[in-house]
Formats: C-alpha cells, structure tokens, sequence
C-alpha cells in the first residue's frame, strides 16, 4: 500500500466539491499495474460524472485519460513491463500520482511522443478517429459540419476530415477561435453566436454548401446546436451527436428525421469502439503516427496542478478554452 496525493470528488456537484487529499494505493493485483502517472487529460466526461449526470459513488478519483510510467506489476501480468511508458483512456482514476489499471487498457507510448502529449491525445484524439472511420467514414469531396471547431476533439475532426479530401464547415464562437479553425484546415468558417435562431445558422451551413447540405455533422455541443445541425443536412445525411457540452438535447420525435429528407441521428461513444484489444491497439496507433507525423498539429490550450482544479474546469465548461487542457501530475520524463 502506497499513499498518493490524487484529485477527490468529495459530493455530486460543481467544482467546488473538489479537493486534493492524500489517498492510499494498493499493490496491483491479478491483471493490474500501478502506474505513476505524468499527465491526465480534462474532459466533459469528468464534469458529467462529478455531477451525477454519469453516477459514479463518491468519493472518487476523477480522471479518464492519463499518462505516465508502470511502477509495479500485479501476478499473472505478463505486460507491460515496469519502466514502460503507457497511456490509457476511459479508466477512472487518473489525476493523481498514482493509479490502478488494468492492463489490458493501457497502450504504450512510443518514444516521439510525449507523456503530456499522449495524455491530451487519447480520449480526443481516438474519439474524432472514431468518428471519422467508423461512425461516418469520411470521403473525398464530402461536406462536413463541425462545431465547436477550435475545442480538442473539434481541432482533430478538422484535420482529420481535411486529410480525408473533406470540405469542412466549422462553427465557432469568437473570431479567435474561427482563426484556429481556418488554421487547421477548415474551408468555411461561422460564428454561431451571430445566429439567434437554429434554422438561421442551418441556411448559413446549406449557403456554404450551395444549397446541397452536409453528409455529416458532427455535434459536441448538444442543446444549442443540435436543431442546426439537423437542418443542415443533405438527404440521407447523418448527424453524429457525441456530447452535451451546452446541455443534453431533449427526446426527439423521429417523425423530424423523415421530413428532414430521411436523415440519420446517431450517439456513439468511445468505449464501445476500444472495448476490443485490437481495436484499441489499432486507434490508439493511429493517433500517435498523425501527431509524430505532423498530419494533426495538437494545440494544448493550458496545464494545470491539481490544486487548480476548479479553476480548470470552470474554464472548460465556460467554454473558453481552445485546444486541450491537460492536469500536470509530476514531471514529464519525454
């Protein structure tokens, strides 16, 4: 039993219920390993389980995604070894200096990236992957909607469907924020904020278009956007719903989707595109090449001590933060 300190979620609620305290860390058993880790990625994910929208028993650890190097190995382990560089994303528990994970979800870091690259990489970045490959498989010459473009998932979709021959459409909400996305690839850029009513910011998208609409939308933002990013489909198309970060949208009649031009409306989410080994090994390699490659430029918009903790996701959920914000837990060694 090592004690670490580790980020606590005392009660369901706002950042205010956070606290950083000392905890115990048992030996890994069976399957484990113990990592010290380096650098744990801020997600929305956290927010929803802080608050109770995702139930998690409090008091716990939050932290889905981190980064960092195996200290100890439970039996019947036969990888990764201590001394490795490993990665992980949709395991609780990671911003601390210490975590327990199975072995089976860590995935290891090459040489060329960083632990804080790789810790800002994992969730996002296999995400927008996802998106791109398997829930809409992006081709040459589509039509693509993204919002909330200049955030971290945003900024990899942008790239990503630029390098899939995609003509991109982003949506912003300041004019720095409209920058990044041209930066990256984007070929049409619009202000949201500029529109008071959804169907005026799905003419927007459809002039951008010529009239035609999306194939696909891609829509993190939720409440806000969603009856936007419906409007701004093309027959046929398909809007992928993949966060709430403005609020969840509310049920929805399925008669819309016909008088929409039989479109499709989809919510995936990462944990059912990694829960195979291979699978995870395959995502998780990619992201890793496009960053040593330089296909994807990752903006990291800030990094933070646990101790700041609040102040992080006050940021985050004010949507004032462009790229990803990363905890830093101890010294990075890469």
């Amino acid at each position: 039993m090592t004690d670490a300190r580790a980020l606590r979620v005392t009660r369901p609620g706002g950042p205010e219920v956070l606290a950083v305290e000392r905890v115990e860390v048992p030996s890994p058993g069976p399957g484990q390993v113990r990592v010290r880790v380096q650098a744990c990625g801020i997600n929305f994910i956290d927010v929803y389980q802080r608050e109770g929208i995702y139930p998690v028993p409090t008091p716990f650890t939050p932290g889905v995604e981190g980064a960092g190097i195996v200290e100890a190995v439970g039996p019947d382990t036969d990888a990764p070894a201590v001394g490795t560089r490993v990665a992980q994303a949709m395991t609780l528990g990671f911003a601390a200096e210490l975590a327990l994970a199975p072995a089976a979800v860590l995935v290891p870091v090459p040489d060329e990236i960083t632990s804080e690259q790789a810790a800002a990489a994992m969730l996002q970045g296999m995400t927008a992957h996802f998106l791109t490959t398997s829930t809409y498989a992006v081709q040459p010459g589509d039509a693509v909607l993204v919002h909330a473009a200049a955030g971290g998932v945003g900024q990899w979709l942008v790239q990503l469907c630029v390098a899939a021959g995609a003509t991109v459409i982003a949506t912003a909400g300041s004019p720095e924020k409209l920058a990044i996305a041209r930066s990256l690839g984007a070929s049409h850029t619009i202000d949201y904020t500029a529109y008071e009513r959804p169907e005026q910011l799905a003419a927007a998208v459809r002039e951008a278009t010529g009239g035609t609409g999306v194939a696909v939308a891609y829509d993190g933002v939720g409440r806000s956007t969603f009856d936007a990013s419906l409007a701004s489909l093309r027959r046929r198309g398909l809007v992928v719903l993949f966060g709430g970060a403005s609020g969840q949208v509310p049920p929805l009649d399925l008669q819309r989707l016909n008088a929409a031009g039989s479109v499709f409306v989809t919510r995936p989410t990462l944990a059912h595109h990694i829960a195979d080994r291979e699978e995870l090994l395959w995502r998780a390699a990619a992201v890793f090449e496009a960053i040593a490659l330089g296909r994807v430029r990752m903006q990291i918009g800030a990094t933070y001590p646990l101790e700041e903790a609040a102040a992080a996701y006050r940021v985050l959920q004010g949507r004032q933060s462009t790229g990803k914000l990363v905890f830093q837990t101890a010294p990075a060694s890469a």
